[in-house]
């Protein structure tokens, strides 16, 4: 007989003890410190530090007792702190939603005032990040992104401070139309729990997770208020507005029933999320993190649902940076085909 599926949270919370548990020195053997990484990730409620907590205990195990390399995830705002713990060298790997990493490539929008991080690498696509605007039932009229004009005044969360929702809710809204959200929104800078709980409490009225599917905030929202919270849905028109010629967000549907409340499909948009690393890191343990990943999707697909749109073939759609060369060997024996532009 299969045995009961635990909890996401209680996987969770043993994943973490075991990878912790993983990283301290085993008797006898020898660490190599160059070798012991920090995986940056974001807030708890969304889909970035499960998925880091897995991929970290998946180095732990599959990779410390013989290579003698450890990971370890930590929280973080998202993915404007993480480009910047990479500069700094307080982390070696982040995750970073699309937007982000081409902005860190090219030094525009929010990572103007840092420059180009020309020693940002790829690893691989992870999942899409699925945009969830969600507005109160009260202010719903069509059903589409457009609603969201009817909200001027009223508190909407954006993110944490320097996060990656907040600068992709940026880029979007003012795609949208909406191109200064402090002077349309009563604007508030929190994560994903606290706007769930905030949008509970009646003390906003509009949200945002942008996160893998099922989002664990959006779930715990949905199960307190129902068809309350109304996630909006995006036509072709408004998707190619909000991306503004970035061609990094394309439509993604929600299947009914993914949430509680929710009774039908929603149509909105998704762009994609990369592991990123610094490109000092050592090439052999980029080139075995990348192999351990790969040869062990079950693991992360029993993690996470959004993990289980990864796959080989798809670990080069649409990365915004050049490959590091641990991957690209990776990826060269396992023969994909490499794009010019993603070879460092």
């Amino acid at each position: 007989m299969t045995p009961p599926r635990r909890p996401l949270r209680t996987v969770l919370a043993a994943l973490g003890i075991a990878a912790a548990a993983l990283a301290m020195p085993s008797p006898g053997a020898a660490q190599d410190a160059d070798r012991s990484y920090l995986l940056a990730t974001a807030g708890t409620g969304g889909t970035y530090y499960p998925v880091g907590v897995a991929i970290a205990t998946l180095v732990a195990v599959k990779l410390e007792p013989q290579h003698g390399i450890s990971m370890s995830a930590i929280t973080s705002a998202g993915s404007g702190e993480n480009i910047r713990l990479l500069a700094e060298d307080q982390a070696q790997f982040a995750i970073l939603q699309g937007l982000w990493g081409a902005h860190a490539r090219q030094g525009t929008g929010p990572v103007e005032p840092m420059g180009a991080q020309e020693d940002l690498r790829a690893i691989t696509m992870l999942w899409q990040n699925v945009e969830h605007f969600t507005v109160r039932d009260d202010y719903v009229e069509s059903g589409t992104i457009d609603d969201l004009m009817n909200l001027e005044g009223h508190g909407f969360a954006i993110g944490a401070r320097n996060s990656g929702t907040e600068g992709s809710n940026r880029h979007l809204l003012a795609g949208l139309g909406i191109e200064d959200p402090e002077a349309f929104f009563d604007v508030a800078f929190i994560g994903y729990s606290p706007s769930a709980d905030a949008f509970q409490n009646g003390n906003i009225d509009a949200l945002n997770t942008a996160a893998g599917v099922p989002v664990g905030a959006m779930t715990r929202l949905k199960a307190a208020v129902g068809e309350e919270a109304v996630i909006l849905s995006f036509t072709d028109e408004q998707i190619a507005a909000a991306d503004q010629g970035f061609d990094l967000w394309t439509a993604y549907v929600i299947p009914a029933g993914t949430y509680p409340g929710q009774p039908e499909d929603v149509r909105t948009i998704a762009q994609p999320n990369l592991l990123a690393v610094n490109a000092s890191v050592d090439e052999e343990a980029v080139y075995q993190i990348t192999r351990a990943i790969y040869e062990n999707l079950p693991f992360l697909h029993n993690i996470h649902a959004a993990t289980t749109a990864m796959s080989l073939d798809g670990a080069l759609a649409g990365l915004p940076l050049p490959l590091h060369p641990g991957a690209l060997r990776y990826y060269e024996e396992a023969g994909i085909d490499i794009p010019d532009r993603l070879r460092p």
